[in-house]
């Protein structure tokens, strides 16, 4: 692996552009380290890495789609984790008392066996008693093996919380979402039925959450949510809309916005009522000029040459500003 590109710094969050196969210019990935003000690197740090070149999805979203050159082996999915630890830890002892690594940069890690692969490995590649792993998932149809498979490794390496299994939902219109993920994905129903399996609360399991982008013009429905995932199993995170060059181009616009709490107050409030606790993840505005969030627009802006600037270029683009 070869980094070619690094943006950031070290006190909040640095990405990583890397030609993993010398041979192949396609094969390139990003990949992020970075903290969580006022929260210290020992208290905790994130690791984000990418399971795919591109993406076989296309979300209209994320700019990590199209242009899909395949899946990572899952050394190189480790060799991203192995850049950002021995940078710092070269003993390959990490201090952190939250060790988190996510696989949600680049690709949709069900469709890449190498991804359980790489959480078997995991373990006890590191000294790390910090180690969480999260995966996001669109829960695309085809993706059953890989599944039942990432059950039995959760049962036998990840129990007392550390695992964190995140299903992408956006909108609660189905024919929205489709268009938000254009691939056929698991039902709302069987969403919830394998999280129902997931979740043991007697080996102490974080929920399963639901996360949400709120979209300008997609609605959230509380009580249809409910009509099928339970509170007591699924809890739900609301993120801001990453600026990307493919949100910005489809015009998208974010209900959620860095220091107005009116935009997002009242779908707390109706979630809140039907019984789910409620994450509002807005992050540091700094992170849309960094590229470090899950916007993934880094390549995309290398090859085209631009990027959205902040949080607020994609409602600037709309005329909305």
């Amino acid at each position: 692996m070869e980094v070619l590109e690094e943006y950031g710094n070290d006190a909040l969050a640095r990405v990583f552009v890397a030609q993993m196969r010398r041979e192949d210019p396609r094969s390139v990935v990003e990949f992020v380290e970075s903290v969580q003000p006022p929260l210290s690197r020992e208290e905790k740090w994130v690791i984000i890495v990418s399971s795919m070149f591109g993406c076989p999805i296309g979300c209209t979203m994320c700019d990590a789609g199209g242009n899909y050159a395949g899946p990572l082996t899952s050394q190189e999915i480790l060799a991203q984790i192995d850049e950002c630890v021995v940078r710092r830890y070269p003993d390959h002892r990490v201090p952190s008392r939250k060790f988190k690594v996510q696989f949600s940069r680049m690709g949709e890690p069900s469709l890449n066996p190498a991804v359980l692969e790489a959480l078997r490995a995991l373990p006890e590649r590191f000294d790390a008693p910090g180690l969480i792993v999260s995966l996001s998932t669109t829960a695309p149809a085809r993706a059953h093996g890989f599944f039942e498979r990432l059950l039995r490794i959760k049962e036998e390496m990840y129990r007392d919380g550390r695992f964190q299994l995140q299903f992408s939902i956006h909108t609660t219109d189905l024919e929205r979402r489709r268009t938000l993920i254009p691939a056929q994905t698991w039902t709302f129903e069987q969403m919830a039925e394998y999280g129902e399996r997931f979740f043991e609360p007697r080996h102490g399991d974080r929920k399963v959450v639901l996360n949400f982008a709120p979209l300008i013009d997609h609605p959230i429905d509380p009580s249809k949510l409910k009509e099928h995932f339970d509170p007591g199993t699924f809890i739900v995170k609301l993120t801001p809309l990453n600026p990307t060059i493919r949100s910005m181009d489809h015009g998208m616009g974010s209900v959620l916005q860095h220091g107005r709490p009116e935009t997002y107050k009242e779908l707390v409030n109706a979630l809140n009522e039907m019984g789910y606790e409620v994450i509002v993840s807005l992050g540091a505005e700094e992170e849309n000029r960094i590229g470090s969030n899950c916007g993934q627009y880094v390549q995309r802006m290398l090859s085209e040459g631009r990027r959205p600037k902040d949080a607020y270029d994609v409602q600037r683009y709309r005329g909305q500003m």
